[in-house]
């Protein structure tokens, strides 16, 4: 089976970009004599998160509890759940931990600390610090960080492993040099919390930080153990657009075919709306805006001036600037859609259909998709 086979929109990923952006990182985290804890949201995919880690590798980031069980069940036993928990999710999370899995937890919630204390389970817990995004996390100064700890530790079951911090802020730089100062903030944040608690009397083996740009960017991870980043494995257009990756490192394009070729109106139409391209604008308010996607061929070569500019829920319409371009988009034309953002494109679909850089179905892999 190849591309021209296959009904569409599908969503293709290309194992031979995979592959270099997952040993490209490793590498680059691994120079630095840090760990690498890949942020599995973005793929949801056992396939995808054993290239990530590489041989031997067992440690990843997730984002939701059913992620948790679905790697714990192909054998990854090292997790963290980068999301504030609540006290009704602790049972799950202790019947986890019952089956093998050394999952942490994170919190920024004092109720919330006294909740993992009280419960019966014996809880790895992390504080979530906030390093300038104003999401969720304490400040790295605040008193509020001690009194986290000393209520997690309360009765004695529960213990802090230390702190994890995310500067998703980082998505707002437009320049690698701008992601390198989030970067240094992201690092310094975490390890002064870190050494807070140390000076308090606890115990902080791991100091977390992550994001694709500021683990592409950031020029040193001095004290820091272990880093996060998610997207990388597949890029997208946004992260073109800031300077992460060339147009080459993509991933994941959604195949879609031309249903409308309008030539009076001086538009295509494609069967990709919003379902299934996502509603995410984000290269819109870069130098580079890609729509909510950046048209290619069946090779995944881009056709310049291309790109979605509206989407309903199942049509995605294309300004064509050149009309020449028309002869070669006739209806039931085949092209690839390159998304702005790759995980919440990929949410939309079951599977992946797996190509090897060139135009044939090589496999298909699952996604855990859900809660």
């Amino acid at each position: 089976m190849n591309l021209h086979d296959l009904p569409t929109p599908t969503l293709i990923l290309d194992r031979r970009r995979v592959r270099a952006n997952t040993d490209e990182m490793r590498v680059r985290i691994h120079a630095h004599g840090v760990a690498l804890r890949p942020h599995a949201k973005t793929a949801k995919s056992v396939d995808v998160a054993r290239m990530a880690v590489g041989d031997g590798g067992n440690a990843l980031a997730v984002s939701t509890l059913r992620e948790a069980d679905y790697f714990l069940n192909q054998g990854f036993t090292d997790l963290v759940y980068a999301v504030c928990i609540t006290p009704d999710k602790l049972d799950v999370v202790a019947a986890l931990v019952e089956r093998g899995a050394e999952l942490k937890i994170i919190t920024d919630n004092l109720a919330v600390a006294e909740a993992i204390s009280n419960h019966p389970g014996t809880h790895r817990v992390l504080i979530e610090i906030d390093c300038g995004e104003h999401r969720t996390g304490v400040a790295a100064d605040s008193p509020d960080l001690t009194k986290l700890a000393a209520a997690v530790e309360r009765s004695g079951r529960s213990r802090i492993l230390g702190v994890l911090t995310h500067a998703g802020h980082s998505y707002a730089t437009r320049t690698p040099d701008a992601a390198a100062v989030i970067a240094e903030a992201e690092r310094v944040a975490a390890v002064t919390a870190g050494e807070r608690l140390r000076e308090a009397g606890f115990q902080t083996p791991i100091i977390s930080v992550g994001s694709t740009p500021t683990a592409t960017h950031g020029v040193t991870f001095d004290g820091v153990t272990e880093v996060r980043p998610g997207v990388y494995v597949f890029q997208d257009m946004f992260q073109v657009g800031i300077g992460s990756c060339s147009i080459n490192a993509l991933a994941l394009s959604v195949l879609a075919s031309v249903i409308a070729n309008n030539r009076d109106r001086g538009t295509l139409m494609l069967d990709a709306g919003g379902l299934a391209l996502s509603k995410d604008r984000s290269t819109s308010n870069s130098d580079f805006d890609a729509g909510f996607g950046q048209i290619a061929d069946l090779s995944g070569t881009i056709l310049p001036g291309l790109r979605v500019n509206s989407v309903h829920q199942e049509h995605g319409e294309v300004l064509v600037e050149d009309p020449a371009l028309f002869a070669n988009l006739t209806v039931g034309t085949k092209v690839r859609v390159f998304p702005n953002h790759a995980c919440m494109t990929a949410a939309a679909y079951e599977v992946y259909n797996v190509i090897d850089g060139g135009f044939e179905v090589v496999d298909q892999w699952e996604r855990c998709n859900g809660w």
